[in-house]
């Protein structure tokens, strides 16, 4: 990579957060911002989550004022992915403004799930998880806006459709704009190597008038790719040579990958229509594989046939994909290339790690910091990043760990490449490395308890096995659960799990005590963690309640959470301000 595109890169990112810096607290000009910001919920708990939170940061001045800020859940039962959320969320915003809507610019922020990759953004949601950035300090929402704070003054009505946990990082020349005007879709994709290609979308282009490299350039799309192997890509025409250094790839080969597209006015109510004629969602639709495979002059229906990437193929799916395709069929697929540009994905443990902590590009360019609204942080921790906390000062933070909303107190030792989040770690408690430990708020009993999870940052919590005599193909920090129970005096057949019983797997195992105060949760669960380590035996008390992730996520307190966070951050004030 040229160190002229790192500097551009950088340059340009820094001047849209000073944009966004800009206008925070503040009413936006007409034209300026969005008109509605859109975030969508997986349920109604996650949909209260995410208005309390966005109405308290407007309330202490950390967004644009101005925009409408809006939340809507997906509707209950089945999984409907961000396709099916997408089509509610157009049909909410019409019952909500009426004929208004073909005047509105929108962004859609897809945030809904339970973040089963990364638990610590599982009760108060992933588009709301902190970076080390901004004063006050910035989450994932603010990137966002931040990201495509030039977008609304340019596009005409109508929806950008995002993720909560991507980031697009891009450069262009002085002159040129990244305008959203043109009829049907508006895709931007990035160059990426061909291994990236194989778990995103890739876009087949014409490119046979294609007259010089630029920074960004305009095309049409042919067809569009979801997850292809990389065979397919060679053989659809997909895959590019490079030709210049504008590219942020030492590859002479590259594919253009998805990330975050438009829809004018016309083809949201295209969409509207669609949905009348689904009726009830009764599957999970993608909003970049099932939408955009139909569309380019070049696709075909046998997309729909393809459920190779489907969690759960449901007994409608391809009536479903079908529908969409011929009534998308037709509809432009217009392409922004932004050759100068760079894509990052947030949304597993160890990417938050590696992009926190390590990742020096990443860092540089977004101006992140390795300590953020803390106090009492020592200044020769290197390599780790500390957010939202308070730390005594002879506390000590081992490099490739994240430390955030938390409290530690004296001579508390945090292992390199560790998560601690949401925890009041007791004086001299050591936190092993490669752990996760979060403390969560729940209702048990109708009083406030709390229960400290904990797991291996690559401990799979999604893999499922049918029954509990097959805990031993669970992986739980590198051992298999059998022994780690035996560990904590429990045997397979006395272990609970939340909801279907013929699926059970470290999201569902209810492993985690529920304890009376922050503090004698965590030493607790920690007592448990370091048993299966030093391989010694520590049960919980007899008659100890315990609960599962799942569990916790379903009683939750969320307004006990949201009031740690708001003593936690008038502390943080008086220890800056020395009061």
């Amino acid at each position: 990579m040229s160190r002229d595109f790192d500097r551009k890169l950088q340059t340009a990112t820094r001047e849209k957060l000073r944009k966004l810096d800009s206008l925070r607290g503040r009413e936006a000009e007409p034209g300026e911002f969005w008109d509605v910001v859109v975030v969508s919920a997986v349920d109604e708990s996650q949909r209260e989550a995410y208005e309390l939170q966005i109405r308290e940061k407007a309330e202490r001045k950390e967004l644009p004022l101005g925009a409408h800020y809006k939340v809507f859940s997906d509707p209950p039962g089945c999984k409907i992915g961000n396709g099916g959320s997408t089509l509610c969320a157009l049909k909410q915003l019409n019952d909500i403004y009426g004929k208004t809507l073909s005047n509105l610019r929108i962004l859609l922020i897809h945030a809904g799930g339970y973040s089963q990759r990364l638990p610590n953004a599982s009760a108060l949601g992933k588009i709301l998880m902190p970076l080390p950035l901004g004063d006050p300090i910035y989450q994932m929402l603010e990137l966002k806006l931040a990201m495509y704070v030039d977008f609304p003054s340019n596009m005409r009505p109508g929806v950008l459709v995002t993720c909560a946990d991507d980031i697009e990082l891009y450069s262009i020349a002085e002159e040129d704009t990244v305008r959203f005007d043109k009829p049907g879709f508006t895709a931007l994709a990035h160059p990426s190597p061909l291994s990236v290609g194989t778990t995103h979308g890739v876009f087949v282009l014409d490119l046979n008038e294609r007259s010089s490299f630029s920074e960004m350039e305009n095309a049409s799309c042919l067809c569009f790719l979801h997850k292809p192997s990389i065979h397919k890509m060679r053989d659809s025409g997909a895959v590019c040579r490079k030709q210049s250094d504008l590219f942020s790839m030492s590859d002479s080969e590259f594919v253009y990958t998805d990330s975050t597209y438009y829809m004018d006015f016309d083809t949201a109510k295209s969409l509207l229509n669609l949905l009348s004629e689904l009726g009830p969602l009764n599957c999970e639709i993608d909003a970049y594989g099932d939408f955009l495979q139909a569309l380019g002059p070049k696709a075909t229906i046998e997309y729909t046939k393809n459920t190779a990437n489907v969690t759960k193929e449901e007994s409608g799916l391809i009536e479903v994909r079908q529908k969409i395709f011929h009534h998308l069929k037709g509809t432009p697929l217009n392409v922004i290339l932004l050759n100068s540009s760079k894509f990052y994905h947030i949304g597993t443990t160890s990417e938050y790690l590696f992009h926190l902590t390590e990742d020096q590009a990443f860092q540089r360019e977004l101006g992140l910091l390795s300590s953020a609204f803390s106090v009492n942080v020592n200044e020769n921790l290197s390599g780790c990043c500390i957010m939202f906390s308070v730390l005594d000062p002879s506390c000590s933070v081992e490099a490739g760990s994240v430390v955030e909303y938390s409290r530690l107190e004296r001579g508390v030792s945090v292992g390199g490449g560790s998560i601690v989040s949401s925890c009041w770690v007791s004086s001299g408690l050591s936190v092993p490395a490669g752990a996760f430990l979060h403390t969560l708020c729940v209702r048990h009993q109708r009083q406030t308890r709390f229960v400290t999870v904990f797991f291996g940052i690559q401990d799979n919590l999604k893999k499922s096995v049918a029954s509990p005599a097959y805990l031993e193909e669970l992986q739980f920090f590198g051992f298999n659960l059998t022994k780690c129970l035996s560990h904590w005096g429990m045997e397979n057949e006395s272990i609970k799990f939340s909801g279907d019983a013929s699926s059970c797997s470290l999201w569902n195992a209810c492993l985690f005590p529920v304890c009376p105060d922050q503090q004698s949760s965590f030493s607790m669960s920690l007592g448990m963690l370091q048993a299966i380590l030093n391989g010694s035996t520590s049960p919980p008390p007899r008659d100890t309640v315990l609960m599962s992730m799942q569990d916790c996520l379903q009683c939750k307190d969320l307004e006990e959470m949201l009031k740690l966070k708001k003593e936690l951050h008038r502390n943080i004030k008086q220890g800056k301000l020395g009061i």
